[in-house]
């Protein structure tokens, strides 16, 4: 507890970095995984539309909202990325 202490103006900034990598590591994975779904998602519409499992108003009606949702997470990632450079 003590050497912890003494050691602490050393591995703090240290130990800082490595949780704000490891929050962005979170939450670039939680994106990914959110555009993964989607695209899991639309090639699942589209294969029961292909079956006749669903009516084609249907069918399109699903897949504009997960289109809207995926251009919207990449326009998000267009604008997160300008803030990098």
């Amino acid at each position: 507890m003590f050497l912890d202490l003494l050691m602490a103006p050393l591995t703090a900034p240290v130990t800082g970095l490595t949780w704000i990598a490891e929050k962005v590591l979170d939450q670039a994975g939680a994106e990914l995984n959110v555009k993964e779904n989607l695209g899991k998602q639309l090639l699942a519409l589209q294969l029961a539309f292909d079956m006749g499992e669903i009516p084609e108003a249907e069918f399109e009606r699903q897949e504009e909202e997960l289109l809207l949702a995926i251009q919207a997470l990449e326009e998000q990632e267009t604008v997160m990325s300008g803030f990098d450079d």
